[in-house]
């Protein structure tokens, strides 16, 4: 259609990278993409994290669940929502809602995914990290987070050495409805896309499995994901209130 949805259109998750290095005029561009992103109310509540040090993204990388590319990759970011900075400029600042979470995250969120389109339209590619919210407090410790500062997920950036398959979505009808709620779920379109997804794990040229999207959401969501964290987001100053 156009080279902006053409590239949208081609997204494919990169974890394995060349050693070449991100120049730094490429940088400062997919950072300026990430900052011109919407900001609701411009409040402006996401920090980024640049991690550099060889021995800082190597701990990142293990507590986000050992994925070797955060500390492989050229570039490593970290998004945080971050209500720090506000209460500098306020210090009667009303913070710890729970819509001020949401904020933060759906602005970083938006940022990010301007900082990966950037990118990508250079030729690079890279991966979300939601791994770092495995152990939050952790990471929280160790880029020496600060009160009303939470790390939401990381993105690694670099020049891909790899061109995975892309991935199947859900059917647009399963997906994109008019007006109201549908009263009930199109099972014959799940089935065919269950069909797909399965033939898509067999077939991949790595990690391969046995295994349709329904299968993968009932196993995910079969058990309870990271109970942890309503504890660590209240230590932080998030959803007091």
């Amino acid at each position: 259609m156009n080279p902006v949805v053409d590239l949208i259109l081609n997204h494919r998750s990169i974890r394995k990278f060349t050693s070449e290095r991100v120049p730094q005029v490429q940088l400062d561009a997919i950072l300026a993409a990430a900052q011109s992103a919407s900001s609701s109310s411009f409040l402006q509540v996401t920090t980024i994290l640049r991690v550099t040090d060889p021995a800082l993204r190597a701990h990142l990388a293990v507590l986000a669940g050992e994925q070797p590319y955060v500390a492989e990759a050229a570039e490593f970011l970290v998004f945080c929502v971050d209500y720090h900075r506000h209460r500098a400029v306020a210090p009667d600042a009303m913070t710890g809602f729970t819509e001020q979470l949401l904020i933060g995250a759906i602005d970083g969120a938006i940022m990010a995914q301007n900082a990966l389109l950037a990118a990508q339209s250079m030729g690079l590619g890279g991966v979300y990290i939601g791994g770092l919210r495995n152990h939050p407090d952790q990471v929280v410790e160790a880029l020496a987070l600060p009160q009303d500062v939470f790390p939401l997920f990381g993105l690694c950036l670099g020049h891909p050495a790899q061109v995975p398959e892309r991935k199947p979505r859900l059917p647009r009808d399963l997906v994109v409805y008019e007006n109201r709620y549908p009263e009930r779920l199109d099972e014959a379109l799940l089935t065919r896309y269950d069909a797909q997804m399965l033939a898509y794990y067999q077939h991949r040229s790595s990690n391969q499995k046995h295994q349709g999207w329904s299968g993968q959401i009932r196993r995910i969501l079969g058990k309870e994901s990271r109970p942890f964290m309503l504890a660590s987001l209240q230590k932080q100053g998030f959803l007091l209130k």
